[in-house]
C-alpha cells in the first residue's frame, strides 16, 4: 500500500471512530499611514512587504461588487474560474490570487502559514482599493478567510462564504476530539516528500472529486487540472501549507465574524469531514446560514459548480 493509499485509510478509520508574469506597466508603491512602502502593485501582481510576489486575476466590470476568492490546497486561482466566469458574467467583479507558493505568485522559503496568507489577502484588497467585499473561501483559503477576518477586521467585508472548509480546527486535539488524528497529516507530508506528483494524482483521482466511489466517472480533465496547478506550486510551501491547514485553530477567529457568513459542504467530503468542520463552523459563527449538499465531495467548486454558483448567486443578491 502505497503512503497515500495509507493516509487514506487513516482518514476512513478517524471518520468511523470518531478531511505569470507581472505585467511591465503601472507599477506604483502603496504607503501605510506612517509613509512607509508597504506594497508594490503592478497590473496583475502586488509585492509584499516582505518581499513576496502575488499574482491576482480582476475579472468583470471594475464597478462591480467585489467577490474575492481564496483557493485550496494545492491548487491556485484557476480553480475558481467557473465560479469567477459565471459571477463576471453577472455584474460582479471578481477577484482571486494565488496564495504564496502557488500557482504563479513566489515561492518564499518562510512565510508559509495562516498569518501570512492572510496578510497577503489584505495586501490584495488594499491594493485595489476594495470595499464592501465578499469573501469566498474554499478548503485552505476557508482558513485564510477566518484568519484574515481574525486579524484585519471586516471594515472592507460585507459578507463571507466558506465553502468545504477548513474551520474550526482539522487536527485531532484534547479540545478538540472530533478533528483527524496527526498521523493523517504525516501521511501526508511524507508522501509529499516521496512523490508529490504521484501524490497530487491520486488525490484527484480518488477522494477529491469523489471519484473513487462506486459507480463514479472519472473526468480525466479534472484530474489533469487539479495535478498541474499541484505541480505548479513550490514543494517547500505546500509542504509547509499542509501544517497551515490542518493544525491552525480558528476558532478565535470565527468569534470575529460579524458579517452575514453562508457555509456550503458536501455530506461525502473525504478529505474534510462535515461535522469537524462546516457543522461545527455553524455552531460558533452567530447567523451563519448553512447548505449541505447531498453526495458532495470536496471537490464541489467542480463537481457541483451549476449549484455552488446559483447558491453564490442568490448570497450576493440578499
Amino acid at each position: 500500500m502505497n503512503t497515500f493509499k495509507h493516509t487514506y485509510a487513516l482518514i476512513a478509520a478517524a471518520l468511523v471512530s470518531v478531511s505569470a508574469p507581472a505585467a511591465e506597466l503601472g507599477n506604483f508603491v502603496s504607503s501605510t499611514s506612517n509613509g512607509k512602502s508597504s506594497f508594490v502593485q503592478s497590473a496583475s501582481t502586488i509585492v509584499t512587504k516582505d518581499n513576496v510576489q502575488i499574482y491576482y486575476k480582476d475579472w468583470g466590470p471594475r464597478d462591480g461588487q467585489a467577490v474575492v476568492f481564496s483557493h485550496g490546497w494545492p491548487l491556485n486561482s484557476d480553480s475558481w474560474e467557473s465560479q469567477m466566469m459565471f459571477l463576471a458574467s453577472n455584474g460582479y467583479r471578481v477577484i482571486a490570487h494565488d496564495r504564496r507558493g502557488h500557482g504563479r505568485s513566489s515561492q518564499p522559503w518562510h512565510g508559509n502559514d495562516m498569518d501570512h496568507y492572510a496578510d497577503d489577502l489584505s495586501a490584495v484588497i488594499e491594493a485595489l482599493k476594495l470595499k464592501r467585499v465578499t469573501l469566498v473561501g474554499f478548503s485552505t483559503g476557508g482558513g485564510e478567510v477566518a484568519r484574515y477576518i481574525g486579524r484585519h477586521g471586516t471594515k472592507r467585508v460585507e459578507k463571507a462564504v466558506l465553502v468545504a472548509a477548513v474551520p474550526p480546527l482539522m487536527l485531532q486535539t484534547e479540545s478538540n476530539p472530533g478533528g483527524l488524528p496527526i498521523s493523517v497529516f504525516d501521511g501526508l507530508r511524507q508522501a509529499s516528500l516521496e512523490n508529490r506528483s504521484q501524490l497530487y494524482l491520486d488525490i484527484a483521482s480518488g477522494p477529491f472529486f469523489g471519484f473513487n466511489r462506486e459507480g463514479a466517472k472519472p473526468s480525466q480533465g479534472l484530474i489533469q487540472s487539479f495535478w498541474v496547478q499541484g505541480m505548479q506550486a513550490g514543494h517547500k510551501n505546500t509542504y509547509d501549507s499542509i501544517a497551515a491547514f490542518s493544525a491552525t485553530d480558528f476558532r478565535e477567529d470565527l468569534k470575529k465574524f460579524n458579517v452575514p457568513t453562508l457555509i456550503i459542504h458536501g455530506d461525502d467530503d473525504q478529505i474534510v469531514p462535515l461535522d469537524a468542520s462546516a457543522k461545527a463552523s455553524a455552531a460558533q459563527i452567530k447567523g451563519s446560514t448553512l447548505i449541505v449538499y447531498p453526495g458532495a465531495p470536496h471537490g464541489l467548486a467542480d463537481t457541483h459548480k451549476d449549484r455552488l454558483n446559483q447558491d453564490l448567486l442568490g448570497f450576493l443578491r440578499k
